[in-house]
């Protein structure tokens, strides 16, 4: 009788899972199943669609496009997601010290640009860069002075890079706050009693304890850098030459699929952006716990 039952709260158990894994298969593995699918053929004019095997990635590693998107996205990973990440730290550690005046309304005055719709913000900031129309243009018109084209080709990646910095930083100064919160109050205790100041404490103390949500926000910069879209998509409109087609490698996958109607190749590129992101957040993981034992 007893195993009746377990055999009876087991298909229940199995019941309650059942939709889960029905809708994760219908939305994720299917669709990820057909894009690799697709990536394997390609569709020509003359010929129809044909079987090419891995052509696609080939030809991925030889299109001047894909290869500079990467290298923008490049710049971002080693410029604006250190910035973000600094400057995020810097607030969680600035409002846990407790010597920020307004803390909560700080806490959520930095929060508060995560909360905007991305759409909405890229308008905004597009709106902000105009140089014709812009807010910084009026000011430095209004003061005498020449306006400057935030939105140029030499200029574009880097106003994009700040759109990205005041969206984000608010996101993980929060993570970094949450952890800061789960530290044992002993620890600041024994720290202080050593005559540690506070500088002394946040190195040696709390840095240290929260590596692992520095490295949490670490991981989601790399993907969501990889996966910059809304911005050269909404300002390409005012920036038609500063933003190219491939100016990402998700925008140029975007374009490739919606714009050049080559889906084949287009899934090829989704595929190594894939796997790009997992190498680069794999090395980044590997490389913080090397350093926590050699420490």
């Amino acid at each position: 009788m007893s195993k009746t039952i377990q055999r009876k709260q087991t298909l229940v158990a199995y019941g309650f899972i059942l939709p889960f894994f029905a809708v994760f298969a219908a939305m994720f593995v299917a669709p990820l199943a057909y894009s690799g699918y697709l990536s394997l053929y390609v569709n020509r004019l003359v010929g129809g669609v044909s079987f090419v095997g891995l052509e696609n990635y080939a030809r991925a590693f030889e299109d001047s496009r894909f290869l500079e998107g990467l290298g923008r996205t490049a710049l971002i990973l080693v410029t604006q997601v250190p910035i973000m990440l600094g400057l995020a730290l810097f607030f969680a550690l600035a409002l846990d010290s407790g010597r920020a005046r307004g803390s909560r309304t700080l806490r959520l005055l930095i929060f508060l640009p995560y909360a905007v719709p991305g759409v909405i913000a890229v308008l905004m900031w597009g709106y902000i860069y105009g140089q014709s129309f812009g807010l910084i243009a009026q000011i430095s018109s209004g003061v005498g002075l020449p306006s400057i084209n935030l939105l140029s080709d030499e200029l574009i990646l880097f106003a994009i890079m700040n759109i990205i910095t005041w969206a984000f930083v608010g996101y993980n100064m929060i993570v970094m706050y949450a952890a800061l919160k789960s530290i044992p109050g002993e620890l600041y205790e024994a720290a202080e009693i050593d005559g540690a100041g506070q500088w002394r404490l946040a190195w040696s103390v709390k840095i240290p304890m929260i590596r692992p949500a520095i490295l949490l926000t670490t991981i989601f910069s790399i993907i969501g850098s990889f996966q910059i879209f809304n911005e050269p998509k909404l300002l390409v409109e005012i920036a038609p030459t500063g933003i190219t087609q491939g100016f990402t490698p998700n925008y140029y996958a975007f374009n490739l699929a919606f714009v050049n109607q080559d889906v084949s190749y287009a899934a090829a590129i989704a595929f190594l952006l894939g796997f790009v992101i997992m190498i680069v957040s794999y090395v980044v993981q590997l490389s913080t716990q090397s350093r926590r034992f050699q420490s």
